[in-house]
């Protein structure tokens, strides 16, 4: 069943909100710094491994530049981190739909 929550990474000052799906892998996700707002990361993975598949390094690193890097592995324990909580899905959508526009959605 997919997910959605936030997390709060202190060492960066960044909400973490993360789309999870049926395995518990992020299937977006997007980074906000909390001081000023600005969404640093909107990254899918499905836009990923279509890169992967059908594109070149080069075009992973620009995608990576603009959108930022999509966290690896399951999400387990993301409820035992700092201000976690689950997100309603039309929240995560309204975020996601703010941090693409913000980092120039072209992908």
């Amino acid at each position: 069943m997919t997910s959605w929550f936030r997390t709060y990474y202190e060492d960066e000052d960044l909400w973490l909100y993360f789309e999870a799906d049926d395995e518990g892998w992020a299937a977006r996700q997007i980074e906000v710094r909390r001081k000023d707002s600005q969404p640093v990361t909107a990254a899918s993975s499905a836009e990923v491994v279509h890169l992967r598949d059908h594109a070149d390094l080069a075009a992973m690193g620009r995608y990576e530049r603009q959108y930022g890097v999509l966290a690896e592995g399951p999400m387990d324990g993301w409820e035992h981190q700092p201000e976690a909580a689950e997100i309603p899905a039309a929240e995560f959508e309204r975020l996601w739909s703010e941090a693409r526009q913000a980092l120039g959605d072209s992908a």
